[in-house]
């Protein structure tokens, strides 16, 4: 009985190591050089696509509520892959990956990041954050460990200011094609400018401009449902874990169709070759509009580098947000 049970254990062993091989430590750069950022985001990138809803701020209420879970399934550092704007900060100031890739199908969400990206680098914290974000003087009151209620509160009666935006935006476009390099076309900087100034005429109450956007304050002070603020500004160790991330090129934004030939594949075989795994990828409600390329979206998906651990966070209109298993989407679609 004894034997046929170690051997039971030794054929489970077997299979496991089979489908999930072990890894050596992964060689995950802890910086990127301005120009490998860019030829990364140009070389991975895929043609500006179209998408049906204006989608600049998160309209998920419930997106820390699988939060706890997450930080209990998922293993830290690794890779995260992403979609859409800010939400994708809190689950990486969670998460603290190694590197992340956010791909969406639109241009403008990609410019909207380097947008965030400038922000983040010319903010030291949470207050000038959203100072610099929003076009408002910073209040006086607010200090770096001031709560994230307090911080809404003050700039829900702070003044845009047009001056201010003007010189922010000239800020964030010499950081980005001058300090950076960036090589930004003409039509990029004028939609920067035009994402830049639609969070400086909505504020930080509601956001009208994006669909059912709770506004980016109700998103910063949402909870996981147990009472536990998550997001990238409820804190000052949240928000500077994003903040080094952006300052060493560790987010890299590509314009990509999840169904598409490039932007999927190219960036999963840059953490093969760096022995990295995908541990996270947020998808939100993506799947609901690939029906018709589901087979090439699935392929995509396969060719990623995962572990047993690696998981999905889904999110669904009317209802809410849970993980799944990648490794367990892949086996079940028998890729060929």
């Amino acid at each position: 009985m004894r034997l046929r049970m170690a051997l039971a254990a030794i054929v489970t062993l077997l299979l496991v190591l089979t489908v999930f091989p072990s890894r050596a430590a992964d060689t995950l750069p802890l910086q990127l050089s301005d120009a490998a950022y860019w030829k990364m985001i140009s070389d991975f990138s895929e043609p500006d696509g179209y998408f049906q809803l204006e989608i600049i701020t998160s309209n998920e209420a419930s997106y820390q509520y699988v939060l706890l879970q997450l930080v209990r399934t998922a293993k830290p550092g690794g890779a995260y892959r992403g979609v859409g704007p800010g939400q994708n900060f809190t689950y990486m100031a969670a998460l603290q990956p190694k590197m992340a890739f956010l791909i969406d199908i639109r241009r403008d969400m990609m410019l909207e990041h380097l947008m965030y990206k400038a922000v983040f680098e010319m903010s030291a914290d949470r207050a000038d954050f959203v100072a610099n974000l929003f076009s408002r003087k910073r209040p006086a009151q607010l200090m770096a460990d001031s709560s994230v209620q307090s911080l809404f509160q003050a700039y829900a009666a702070a003044t845009a200011d047009r001056m201010l935006s003007e010189e922010h935006l000239k800020a964030i476009t010499a950081r980005l094609n001058a300090a950076h390099r960036f090589p930004l076309s003409d039509d990029d900087v004028r939609r920067i400018r035009s994402i830049y100034l639609t969070f400086f005429r909505e504020g930080v109450v509601s956001f009208y401009s994006s669909f059912r956007s709770p506004g980016y304050a109700g998103l910063m002070m949402m909870t996981d449902g147990a009472g536990r603020n998550w997001s990238f500004l409820a804190s000052k160790e949240n928000y500077d874990r994003v903040r080094a991330l952006h300052q060493n090129n560790l987010i890299v934004p590509l314009v990509g169709d999840f169904a598409g030939p490039r932007a999927i594949r190219m960036a999963g075989q840059y953490l093969r070759d760096h022995g990295a795994v995908v541990n996270v990828f947020y998808i939100s409600n993506v799947e609901d509009y690939i029906q018709g390329v589901w087979p090439s979206y699935a392929r995509n998906l396969a060719s990623l580098p995962v572990d047993a651990s690696s998981v999905f966070i889904r999110w669904s209109p009317g209802s809410s947000t849970w993980l799944a298993s990648i490794a367990d989407f892949i086996r079940a679609e028998n890729v060929r």
